[in-house]
């Protein structure tokens, strides 16, 4: 059943974990937009991806959530206090966690929307989560709760912000590697936070030899700050190629995927940020865990390639080079 969109004045959505899962949250944000328009929103995520929403149109105000100080008793206590001041009259709970359903019932918002888990008779309406089972894609299981509320769009695309600054800077960056613009460029991220997801690190060098001897394209690998000094053992054995591991904010990372043809990675965050940007991926997924498939977690949009095996390490190197070859051409 929908709500009077002049009743709701003020919306809450809450997603704070990784960056990849927040991103497939924005069609929900735009959703919310079209069914409310005249309603101030307000976006509660982890720091990490601030920077990807704010400065966003669709959105007023992020809130950060922080787990250091946030978290416990004491902390949600001093959440739930700070929220029943804003007066929100909607909250929207993305990602199913039992302290936001006792904080936004202690913050006294009427509305209360989530999953029907992790305490969910405290909200005032919920549905079943059936993510883990992997028939749906997450877009479209979160796009399920907006829809719960009455609202939708067409438009699912995902987004982030980009700013010129941040276009700018890479490009600098790029200059300073000896990168020409007229190059095609690659982007690799080799990583990924669940070692279950890891298509083998020799295969990703092996690859990435291949690409530059191919000599159509310029190779740039990519990592968080946690990953520089994977990143410079991998630069090491693959001469030519361009290390930005650990060099880049999230937001210059959307604007150096932005200037790639391709990126190609296992299944983590850099694929829904290059998804966001409209460059074509090549992600290599295992497809034996249903939920956390490629059917639920695969690059969304058009254009993009999955290369999906029960036992990942079987992927060849020759298959994931066919494909990249023929996206280059």
């Amino acid at each position: 059943m929908g709500l009077d969109p002049e009743k709701v004045r003020r919306i809450l959505v809450i997603r704070t974990d990784r960056f990849g899962e927040f991103i497939l949250n924005t069609p929900v944000i735009r959703a919310l937009k079209h069914r409310f328009p005249k309603a101030y929103l307000c976006v509660m995520a982890a720091p990490v991806s601030r920077e990807l929403i704010e400065g966003v149109s669709l959105v007023d105000e992020v809130m950060v959530y922080d787990e250091g100080s946030q978290r416990g008793f004491f902390g949600g206590l001093r959440l739930a206090a700070a929220l029943r001041k804003q007066k929100f009259d909607l909250v929207l709970i993305l990602n199913p966690k039992k302290e936001f359903n006792i904080i936004t019932f202690l913050a006294g918002i009427p509305l209360r929307v989530g999953y029907d888990r992790k305490w969910g008779f405290l909200l005032t309406r919920r549905i079943r989560d059936k993510k883990s089972c992997g028939i749906r894609h997450e877009v479209e299981c979160n796009l399920d709760l907006a829809r719960s509320i009455g609202a939708d769009t067409r438009d699912r695309s995902l987004f982030v912000y980009l700013g010129k600054e941040d276009l700018n800077s890479v490009d600098s960056l790029l200059r300073q590697q000896g990168v020409e613009k007229a190059k095609a460029i690659v982007a690799i991220h080799p990583w990924t936070s669940d070692p279950i997801k890891q298509w083998p690190l020799e295969k990703f060098l092996d690859l990435s030899s291949r690409l530059l001897k191919d000599n159509s394209c310029k190779v740039v690998i990519i990592g968080g700050k946690e990953e520089a000094g994977q990143g410079e053992d991998f630069s090491r054995q693959v001469p030519g190629l361009v290390n930005l591991t650990g060099r880049l904010t999230l937001r210059q990372s959307a604007a150096l995927l932005k200037k790639c043809r391709l990126l190609i990675s296992n299944d983590s965050g850099p694929v829904h940020l290059s998804s966001a940007v409209g460059t074509p991926v090549i992600a290599i997924f295992r497809n034996d865990i249903p939920g956390k498939s490629a059917k639920r977690w695969g690059p969304w949009g058009q254009g993009h390639a999955v290369i999906e095996g029960a036992d990942i390490t079987k992927i060849s190197v020759e298959d994931v080079f066919f494909i990249a070859r023929n996206k280059l051409i």
